[in-house]
């Protein structure tokens, strides 16, 4: 089922709205590249909950038009899976009717990062999305009940963000992972940490997850873990190779082949990435804040100084 109009890009096909479980809908945007993320619906009896919005106006009209068309009821529940734009910049559309549930440090960044997205794409057309955080919030898990059906949150950050969260929801085995899966696409660690990443992987492998909502790319099983992990470790094992000999990470991201990983959106996600583990080789916090302009920056000279392909 397709959604009501957004931006058109020849490119890329419409989002579309699926039902991977009875009464759990998918909301895919592809090609699940920059601002391209995925969000979802649990619906029940009365109302229904909503994992995730969109990042730009029209997109996330789009969206709150896609779960028109699956339930009549409210939406008396956002969760919010950590605080980057394309997740959150639509929950203007679901306020102040619905509860926003996230991470505490989920509010915070949102709260501090505004519109910092705006700047970083400015070939994108934003549209206007009020900054909206979170009403509710916690630390670690929180339980949240759709008719008899619970979803679970719990917090696995650092990994993709300081703010990441999963919602699980054992009796149907699946799980809403936000970015800390990328089915198809590059990880994005600038904000979070890679050594906590891993450490998040293991958390939700544990899980015993049949099927995987990510972030961004299409529906998945537990296997696309396992590839998120292996990019994870080559980038670990390699900037290690390069932090000890000294080389700064746009030299080394340059030099490294990528190999099976070139074939995913958003390879210049690379440098961040190495910047990320140097940082952590020496011994600061994990997740401490990067210079954002600076690395975006490097991620053009990456590009050879073409713009990064945002098709949102």
């Amino acid at each position: 089922m397709s959604s009501q109009a957004v931006p058109a890009h020849a490119e890329i096909p419409p989002p579309r709205i699926e039902e991977v479980s009875p009464g759990i809908y998918a909301y895919i945007q592809l090609d699940g590249s920059w601002f391209l993320n995925n969000a979802g619906a649990i619906v029940g009896s009365r109302s229904a909950t909503v994992v995730d919005t969109t990042g730009t106006e029209k997109r996330a009209r789009a969206f709150h038009a896609a779960i028109r068309e699956v339930t009549p009821h409210p939406v008396s529940a956002l969760i919010n899976t950590h605080s980057h734009g394309d997740h959150t910049h639509g929950n203007f559309m679901f306020a102040p009717a619905s509860a926003i549930i996230a991470s505490e440090r989920c509010r915070r960044e949102i709260i501090a990062g505004g519109h910092a997205s705006y700047a970083l794409f400015p070939m994108v057309d934003f549209g206007d999305c009020p900054i909206t955080p979170p009403t509710v919030t916690f630390d670690d898990r929180l339980s949240v009940y759709v008719d008899d059906l619970e979803v679970e949150l719990i917090y696995v950050g650092p990994a993709h963000t300081t703010s990441d969260i999963v919602a699980w929801i054992p009796e149907r085995k699946l799980l809403f992972s936000g970015d800390v899966i990328f089915n198809g696409g590059t990880p994005f660690a600038l904000g979070g940490s890679v050594a906590g990443w891993l450490t998040a992987l293991d958390r939700i492998e544990a899980l015993g997850a049949e099927a995987i909502v990510p972030g961004h790319g299409e529906v998945c099983g537990p296997e696309v873990i396992g590839e998120v992990r292996s990019y994870l470790r080559w980038v670990q094992q390699s900037a290690r190779a390069g932090f000890e000999k000294g080389t700064p990470p746009l030299d080394l991201a340059a030099a490294l082949d990528l190999g099976k990983f070139a074939e995913w959106h958003d390879r210049e996600r690379l440098v961040p990435n190495i910047h990320r583990v140097y940082s952590e080789l020496r011994g600061e916090p994990l997740g401490i804040p990067l210079d954002y302009r600076q690395l975006f920056a490097e991620m053009l000279i990456y590009n050879g100084n073409q713009p990064l392909r945002c098709l949102a």
